[in-house]
């Protein structure tokens, strides 16, 4: 059996690889190899929401230079995973963010949330106000334009429009 860890701290020696080394000084005990893989030490690319590899289906990115593609390929034959990351701005790294995203796929809503909630703790960090709407503030579209079939989501951007006009107004006056 195999463990991989992928630590997504920018420091090779720093917290995260202690936390994620004491864990696979349990697993070596009970004889699981195991595999250390520092992401953040190499350039990592975003994802640009091409889809192609949900298009293509062959488990890889269309980047590839870069580490992402090498990692996905150890996850794939591991038989456990174990993801690593300081707390950047109460987020994972940039680079371990960039794993996530090139190593999933959308889902609709339930990804989104998690998204709504880090740029919210970035407005309440920051002091600014915070106007929401009678739902989440998202939608769903896959293709560009898709969006706009989403009528749940376009009337959630409708009524946060017409709020946030309304405290603009109330701040103003």
């Amino acid at each position: 059996m195999k463990v991989i860890g992928i630590n997504g701290s920018p420091r090779k020696n720093g917290n995260t690889s202690i936390l994620i080394k004491a864990v696979f000084h349990e697993l070596k005990k009970e004889g699981i190899e195991t595999e250390l893989i520092n992401i953040a030490l190499k350039p990592v690319r975003g994802c640009k929401g091409c889809y192609k590899c949900l298009k293509n289906q062959n488990k890889r990115c269309v980047f590839d230079d870069d580490i992402v593609n090498e990692c996905i390929e150890k996850m794939i034959t591991a038989d456990g995973i174990i993801l690593g990351s300081p707390t950047y701005f109460t987020d994972v790294t940039a680079e371990m963010k960039a794993l996530i995203d090139r190593a999933g796929t959308v889902s609709i809503r339930g990804g989104a949330i998690h998204a709504f909630d880090t740029m919210n703790h970035f407005m309440h960090y920051m002091q600014m106000y915070l106007v929401g709407a009678s739902y989440w503030n998202m939608a769903y579209g896959f293709e560009t334009g898709e969006v706009n079939n989403d009528k749940e989501g376009m009337e959630n951007m409708k009524t946060l429009g017409e709020n946030m006009a309304y405290l603009l107004k109330k701040i103003k006056s």
